[in-house]
């Protein structure tokens, strides 16, 4: 068997689309242009690249991005003074904090200090809350993105056993509860679990998040099971998943590349959240 590769790229494409409309439609209604703040602190190499993708992307879909940018040596109050600000900015509709900080500043007090509403990343605790709740919310992004994938694959969730390594506040606990509100019967496991492919090899839809390069092989890989690979792990030089890619997909039905695969639905989920969190207010 050789899996069917499923194209973030494309299917991010075709949401940034249809998010370009809205956000369009928000704009000719309210006379402005909906507004993603996007602030970064520090020099972390991969952390400009994906701010600079970020912004590029918001260009694309018709979203204004403002940009902050702080030294290293910032200190906690200097941000969370700004993010008091852009959440009583009426131009701004979501802000976004790139992580990871610098680490004297604490991202939990950072990040629960921005307005729920204005949470596009969906990590604050009244959004994390309410979507374990059920109640409308902006729910994390690359979960969001990924269930995104798994449909585009025509597979149906309902019913489905659905596997996810990774128990993380921003995808593993996240990617759960969108499988369970969508009927699959979820599993979650991570590094520490004993004997873990006796459990993925009864995933029909196996979520790879724990973060460890090519933790996943591929004897641990229900034959015809849907792959999602959220891993980005660099090792001289180069990406890799947390899914040996070369073995899965001789079993696999469906997986995701790395890098094309979750990294732009992210981003378009991002935008998503953005101009829902607009429509909102």
């Amino acid at each position: 068997m050789n899996s069917k590769i499923i194209d973030g790229k494309e299917l991010a494409a075709k949401i940034r689309g249809e998010i370009k409309l809205r956000a369009e439609a928000f704009k000719a209604k309210r006379g402005r242009s909906v507004g993603l703040a996007v602030v970064l602190a520090g020099d972390d190499p991969a952390s400009k690249i994906y701010v600079r993708n970020k912004i590029a992307a918001c260009e694309e879909a018709s979203i204004r991005s403002y940009s902050y940018d702080f030294p290293e040596e910032v200190s906690e109050d200097a941000v969370t003074e700004l993010i008091d600000a852009l959440n009583k900015d009426t131009n701004v509709d979501g802000i976004l904090v790139q992580l990871p900080l610098p680490k004297h500043i604490n991202e939990k007090c950072v990040l629960e200090r921005i307005s729920p509403c204005k949470d596009v990343d969906g990590f604050h605790a009244v959004n994390a809350g309410n979507l374990l709740l059920g109640n409308k919310c902006l729910a994390a992004c690359t979960p969001q993105g990924c269930i995104e994938l798994i449909r585009s694959t025509g597979v149906t969730i309902e019913g489905k056993n659905a596997v996810v390594i990774g128990r993380s506040n921003i995808v593993g606990k996240p990617m759960a509860v969108l499988l369970l509100q969508n009927n699959a019967t979820v599993t979650v496991a991570h590094s520490k679990t004993v004997d873990l492919k006796s459990i993925t090899l009864r995933a029909d839809i196996l979520v790879a998040a724990v973060g460890i390069k090519e933790f996943v092989t591929g004897d641990m890989i229900k034959s015809g099971a849907v792959v999602i690979d959220v891993g980005m792990n660099r090792h001289d030089g180069k990406l890799y998943g947390d899914v040996n890619f070369e073995e899965a997909k001789i079993k696999a039905g469906f997986i995701t590349p790395v890098p094309g695969g979750v990294g732009p639905m992210t981003i378009a989920m991002l935008l998503r959240n953005t101009v829902t969190a607009a429509e909102n207010a």
